[in-house]
């Protein structure tokens, strides 16, 4: 684990790892030092991988928390959202719309499928002073907190695939003719 400016570069369990398929325990106390350390820690983390998202299971911790962000190269027609870290989450659909979207994973590198996930939801959790949290998503960013909430309970998104065809490594996908709409 290297130093950067204090903070720590965590090691990402890769797929196959048996931490990324068991149930996350519940943060019993958010606002603790060595959670605030660790919220920094994985968004470091994240974004030296050039990730959106990176959940406490696939650092090897199994805890119900996860960080993420919405960069404005990537959010699209959203309003980019700052690293933000939400502890002890939990999704509820708001409607029974599904949208397939493109996804990758860190703990699966090089690799990308197309994923169903519910199209409007409200999540809730707790931020790092323990306040509540409550915020309604769609579109990417909505499936980033799916994706993320996915790993607390130890689902990897090829769980989820539904079309084998439209699962591939990054670079077969990208030679592709008609080439692949991509979502990211």
């Amino acid at each position: 684990m290297g130093r950067i400016g204090g903070m720590s570069l965590l090691k990402i369990a890769r797929m196959g790892h048996p931490v990324l398929i068991g149930r996350a325990e519940p943060v019993p106390d958010p606002g603790a030092a060595e959670i605030r350390r660790l919220a920094a820690d994985m968004i470091e983390t994240m974004r030296d991988a050039g990730g959106v998202g990176l959940a406490a299971p696939q650092v090897h911790l199994p805890l119900r928390m996860f960080v993420f962000h919405l960069p404005r190269a990537r959010a699209a027609d959203a309003e980019p959202i700052a690293p933000m870290v939400v502890i002890n989450p939990e999704i509820v659909p708001l409607d029974e719309q599904i949208e397939l979207g493109w996804e990758g994973c860190l703990s699966i590198p090089g690799l990308r499928a197309v994923v169903p996930r519910h199209a409007n939801i409200v999540y809730r959790g707790v931020d790092l002073e323990g306040a509540p949290i409550e915020v309604s998503a769609s579109g990417y960013h909505g499936r980033i907190v799916q994706h993320e909430t996915d790993h607390l309970d130890g689902v990897l998104y090829p769980m989820r695939v539904t079309d084998f065809r439209l699962f591939g490594f990054d670079d077969e996908l990208a030679r592709r003719q008609p080439p692949l709409a991509e979502e990211e």
